[in-house]
């Protein structure tokens, strides 16, 4: 329950995790209480297309940056159609926002929206906690919401966890869409939404892909139903151990063969299909500024990272899997995590990370190239068979 309440600045708002510990500061945002699995950000800028990233469906996301809020916030971008996090901590919030694309204020958007958050919080302090006790459940209570802390406590603990948590369904369309090509189509790619933000189609259709976004719903004929020269499966919140539904269908088209592209969720959906398991991350990686390298390349590559799931997949040596080689594409240098996968017998390939861009580097833009050049070199389906 919240209520979007505007200068609430002086408003007292308490921040309980999990395990005991206690932060308190001042409302930001709407009023009231909001529970979630608190993870942190490093990206120093982007922190619109994180807000509204469904990938953070159920987080509470502590930003790094002392400061947010200083551009304010604007109507272009948006990476969906609302903000998905579900609370927000800051530790100094900007007073005035001042950028030329400025509509509005960042604590006004969050309390229109009913985003409860916490300020005046020694971030660095909760995120060295979070480093080393890792990411748990966490709410934040301001105004009426403030109570005794051991009944707040309780609260924390009675909520969901994310492990176990099957969230694709409440973040993706519900009805199919179109994104054109721009400029000459050259191909079409049927894109099952797990939670997918807007540049990703917006990406491809600079490279003359026509883009059919399909519910996660979808089923192996829906997708087939659009005549994809691709498939690509997209980003998303929850734990990829429910996802049964995208790995079968993934697992379907991999039998036939029609070039595939997964990113963050979908690289998780990809290792499942090829019979590697999944596990949950200490604290995940979330922000604009994880150091990747692609292994085919040797190149190092800055990346925006937001996920708190891997995939176990061998980092030195080819698995043979049932639908030919596979191997591990990519990797995060600060811990060695799987961050990419690839077949080497079929065309598909798929990264941990979100190579669109917003917000981030455009480091691994040239993943989206390597994508349309895949389909470049398969038949197209109705050649197939």
């Amino acid at each position: 329950m919240t209520t979007s309440t505007r200068g609430t600045a002086k408003v007292p708002a308490v921040l309980v995790l999990e395990d005991g510990r206690i932060f308190r500061g001042r409302a930001y945002g709407a009023v009231g209480e909001t529970f979630g699995e608190a993870v942190f950000s490093t990206g120093m800028t982007g922190y619109q297309e994180t807000l509204t990233d469904p990938s953070y469906h159920r987080q509470v996301v502590v930003m790094t940056a002392p400061h947010v809020g200083n551009t304010g916030v604007n109507d272009e971008d948006m990476e969906s159609r609302r903000i998905w996090v579900s609370g927000y901590v800051v530790r100094d919030p900007a007073r005035v926002p001042s950028n030329w694309r400025s509509t509005r204020s960042l604590d006004d958007e969050l309390a229109a929206q009913g985003v409860v958050g916490i300020s005046g919080v020694d971030t660095r302090a909760l995120t060295r906690h979070l480093r080393e006790r890792g990411a748990m459940r966490v709410g934040i209570f301001s105004g009426d919401a403030v109570r005794e802390d051991a009944a707040l406590l309780a609260r924390v603990q009675e909520a969901p966890e994310m492990k176990g948590a099957d969230l694709s369904a409440e973040v993706a369309t519900t009805e199919p869409y179109v994104v054109p090509a721009i400029g000459e189509k050259k191909y079409t790619v049927a894109a099952v939404d797990l939670g997918i933000k807007g540049m990703t189609p917006q990406r491809m259709a600079e490279r003359g892909i026509e883009v059919h976004v399909l519910p996660a719903t979808a089923t192996v004929d829906d997708v087939y139903a659009v005549g994809p020269d691709g498939v690509f499966f997209s980003n998303g919140p929850g734990d990829p151990a429910t996802a049964d539904h995208a790995v079968s269908v993934m697992q379907a088209v991999l039998e036939r063969g029609t070039p595939l592209f997964g990113i963050c969720f979908g690289n998780q959906i990809l290792g499942r299909a090829l019979g590697f398991g999944t596990y949950k991350l200490k604290y995940g990686h979330r922000g604009i500024n994880q150091p990747v390298q692609d292994r085919t390349t040797g190149k190092v590559e800055v990346t925006a990272h937001n996920h708190g799931f891997a995939v176990d997949a061998p980092l030195d040596k080819v698995s043979d899997t049932p639908y030919g080689r596979a191997e591990v594409s990519h990797v995060c240098l600060n811990d060695n995590v799987v961050e990419g996968l690839r077949l080497l017998d079929k065309p598909a390939f798929s990264v941990q990370y979100h190579p669109e861009a917003a917000a981030g580097p455009h480091d691994a833009a040239y993943l989206f190239d390597r994508f349309t050049s895949l389909m470049s070199t398969v038949p197209m389906e109705g050649q197939r068979a």
